[in-house]
Order: C-alpha cells, then structure tokens, then sequence
C-alpha cells in the first residue's frame, strides 16, 4: 500500500522505517552477560552446518521436532516467499484496474490473512499446537496457493490469497512452537536454530522453483506446481506420522 500512495522510492523507505521499533528494542534488550546466571558457563552457538547437523542427530529420536523441521525446510525449499516477488505479474494477469493498485491489494490480503490469524490465535486460544494439526494446515495452504496460482478471477484472488496468509500464519507458529516446547533445556538454542536455518535458509532454492521456472513456463504454472509438490510431500510426511502414531501404543507424544 505504501508503494502505491507514495511511490515506490518512498514506499521502500517508509517499510524499513517500520522496522526501526524493532531495532531499537534489540539494541536495548537484555542478553548474555546481562542474563547469565552467576558461574554459569556461556553456551556454545552453532558454528556451522557440522553443529547443525550434530544437533540433528542429537534429537533423532524426536519425531516431533523432526517433523516439523522437515515441514519448515520442505516449505521454504518449495515455495518460501519467492511468489511474493512475483505479485505484480499476478496484478497485472489478473487485469483488474490499476496494476499499482491490484498489486498492493494482493500484498495487503495475504498479509490481512496473517493479521487475522495471529489475532485469532491468541486472543481466543484456537488450534492446539499438533503435529498433525500443522501439517493439515501447511496442506490446505498448499491448496490456497494452488487455487490463487490458477484463478484468473480478481475476487477469488483476493479470497485464496487472504485464506493463504491466515493458514500460513498458522502452521508456522504452531510448528515454532512445537519446536521450542519439545526441544530438551540443554539443546534448545541449537534446536531453535536449526529449525529457523531449515526455516529461513533453504528459501533460495524457491527461487528459483518460483521465480527463474516462471520466467520460462509462467508465475501461474510455477506456483501451482510447486505448490503440487509441496502437497504431496507434507502429504508423505503426514502419513509418516501417522504410521508412527499407529505403532505407538501411546501415539504421538502430546505437544505440552
């Protein structure tokens, strides 16, 4: 929206502005020296894929947080945000009015979504962190973004798109979550920090599963299919556990 009232020069400027709370707060948080217990020894930081990999191994027994590392990983590799990027081309697709304008409307959906969901989960406590629960969220995104990937209808756009921030939204805290209450004491600063690496880090590879393939066969058949793939591989994942589930006598471990 931004970019649209004021330009994009401008609209660039003003986004970063909105981080300098943020960074202000950071500079000003307590950590380290200041949070460390008397005596106790500093905790080693991962200092590379080798201390990721360790950790991995480390907490293998753990289908919990495995699961949703994978999930984390597998959405980021796919998908990511790459599709962000290519919302002009969308806007200017779906030809509905002003480009500038249909572009900052389909940001403004998506993020609207994830508004909604993050309000809603936490004011009203909704949606239990599960594994399964995460996984079925992360599937039917799958499907939001497929349905805005083919849609040439503007409203439907909006809709699938709005729906896809909220679920979005959703399964990624729930997974964070998931992560950070069954990561042991000891480990979970390496724990978190795999799954933000898996999280964050492999989101270079989608683009080019979005970005460069929708510069050869188009931003709709890229999107669609990879968010196909995605599906199907959440879709192994969730039967995995599953099964799992089945041959435990207990189930999977509860999430608290």
């Amino acid at each position: 929206m931004a970019d649209a009232a004021v330009g994009p020069s401008y609209g660039i400027v003003l986004n970063a502005l909105f981080y300098l709370p943020m960074l202000v707060w950071l500079w000003r948080a307590p950590f380290g020296l200041r949070l460390r217990r008397h005596g106790e020894a500093p905790r080693p930081a991962i200092g590379g894929l080798a201390d990721a990999f360790a950790t991995l191994r480390s907490i293998r027994g753990n289908n919990i947080i495995l699961s949703m590392t994978m999930l984390a990983g597998a959405v980021s590799f796919f998908v990511g945000n790459a599709y962000q990027a290519q919302m002009p081309n969308f806007a200017t697709d779906l030809g509905h009015g002003n480009a500038g304008f249909s572009y900052a409307a389909l940001a403004a959906a998506d993020a609207a979504g994830a508004l909604i969901g993050a309000v809603m989960l936490e004011a009203h406590g909704l949606l239990a962190p599960r594994v399964g629960t995460a996984l079925i969220l992360s599937m039917l995104w799958c499907v939001a973004l497929g349905g805005f990937a083919l849609t040439h209808s503007y409203g439907l756009a909006l809709f699938t798109l709005f729906c896809a921030g909220f679920l979005e939204l959703s399964f990624s805290a729930m997974a964070q979550a998931l992560v950070q209450i069954n990561a042991p004491p000891e480990l979970r600063g390496h724990v978190i920090g795999v799954y933000a690496m898996a999280s964050m880090g492999l989101r270079f590879v989608s683009g080019f599963t979005v970005g460069i393939l929708g510069g050869l066969v188009g931003v709709h058949v890229s999107l669609s299919s990879a968010a196909a793939v995605l599906l199907l591989v959440i879709a192994a994942l969730y039967a995995w556990q599953a099964k799992l589930a089945r041959n435990s006598p207990a189930g999977i471990p509860p999430a608290h």
